[in-house]
């Protein structure tokens, strides 16, 4: 036999059992593309994603061959993108790459977090770090679920839902102590507030809830009774809020008008007891503690429940073309607003696993609706009442 024919025997022969055993594992795309995103900043992914065969490694070194010198320059923004997408990844859950961009990290950023109200990387280690997270743990990381937030809000959230953190406030309040888990009650009430309002739920739910926190930067509002409620708070960030509120009043049901005047000049005193000089965040945070006030809420409660869906639904939209609670939030359809979401999944970037806990029917809801978000602070949330409605 000629060498050459030796030669193509050998290169076609059959592969003996188990020389292949230690072939690489097919590279997952995701933790490819973090890898070369990394490289494409000059930056190294963590020391646990470095090991042979990881995809975060392959797509990181193949990104330097071909980047070289030529990187971008990795701001702090680009630097949270990058770890977002190694959490998601990590985690198996849905990231929607398209929206979520270093830019839209820069948009939702801000000096204070919203459920513990502590000036974000005052003082290091201390768990006042600022961190971008989602706010609901049943959908994925995506435009209008993500907000910055302290570790300690984060870390105290970790995979509890609205109702887990609402059953806590009770705890609290009822075995008298100051902390659970590093938060006191008004802020585990925040944090219930701000899951629930991208949790899609039932009207008369969400309708029970008190505001306790306004919706951060670009949080988007899946229920539009607190869409409602949410923009006829943030009228009182306004001048004469009353007045203006007059106009949204004339396109109420008759009968539930005079409930809605009585709620709108309770928080009016609530709003006047903050001082004329309050501005930003302090007014922002006296119209939150005003949700407090069990009066306030049994007022809301007495109106919103008059209403249902597709009127909170027609009254929202009537109070964007009047400008109420300023200009910076707008209307969206429902698909559009969650999409990304990986809703049916749980949040997860494929069909959930076997063992995870599946919702009631009572606290799932169909998308279709829309919804409204907010450019500047507004969201929606939904929460399942209890019997007699108590506020936060």
């Amino acid at each position: 036999m000629r060498s050459s024919d030796t030669l193509t025997a050998d290169l076609f022969k059959p592969a003996e059992p188990g020389a292949n055993a230690t072939a690489a594992k097919p590279v997952d795309a995701g933790g490819f593309e973090i890898g070369w995103d990394h490289a494409h900043y000059r930056l190294t992914p963590p020391a646990a994603q470095l090991a042979e065969g990881q995809s975060v490694r392959q797509g990181w070194l193949a990104g330097a061959a071909v980047f070289g010198a030529r990187t971008l320059k990795p701001t702090p923004q680009v630097r949270a993108w990058l770890q977002l997408r190694l959490n998601a990844w990590q985690r198996g859950s849905a990231f929607e790459s398209v929206q979520v961009t270093p830019h839209f990290l820069t948009q939702i950023d801000v000096p204070v977090c919203p459920v513990t109200r502590v000036t974000l990387g005052s003082a290091r280690g201390t768990g006042n770090d600022a961190v971008v997270e989602r706010v609901g743990s049943e959908a994925g990381y995506a435009a209008g679920n993500l907000a910055t937030m302290s570790v300690r809000a984060v870390q105290a959230k970790a995979a509890l839902d609205w109702q887990d953190a609402l059953m806590l406030v009770r705890r609290l309040e009822a075995s008298g102590m100051d902390t659970l888990d590093g938060l006191a009650p008004a802020q585990w009430a925040r944090l219930a507030v701000l899951m629930s309002f991208v949790t899609p739920l039932p009207h008369a739910t969400a309708a029970c809830l008190p505001l306790r926190v306004l919706p951060p930067n670009r949080l988007r509002l899946l229920n539009a009774v607190q869409a409602l409620q949410a923009v006829v708070t943030l009228a009182f960030t306004q001048a004469e809020a009353v007045p203006r509120l007059r106009e949204l009043m004339k396109h109420l049901p008759a009968k539930s008008k005079h409930d809605f005047l009585v709620f709108t000049l309770t928080l009016q005193a609530r709003r006047m007891g903050a001082g004329s000089l309050a501005t930003g965040a302090e007014l922002r945070h006296a119209l939150e503690d005003a949700w407090a006030d069990a009066a306030l809420s049994r007022r809301w409660q007495r109106f919103a429940l008059q209403l249902d869906e597709s009127t909170c639904e027609r009254l929202v939209r009537i109070a964007a073309r009047h400008g109420l609670g300023g200009k910076t939030w707008q209307w969206l359809p429902g698909a559009t607003a969650t999409e990304g979401w990986a809703l049916p999944h749980g949040g997860q970037a494929g069909p959930r696993p076997g063992w995870a806990r599946d919702k009631s029917p009572a606290e799932t809801r169909s998308s279709a609706d829309t919804i409204a978000a907010c450019k500047h602070s507004t969201s929606m949330c939904s929460s399942s009442a209890p019997e007699s409605p108590a506020p936060l």
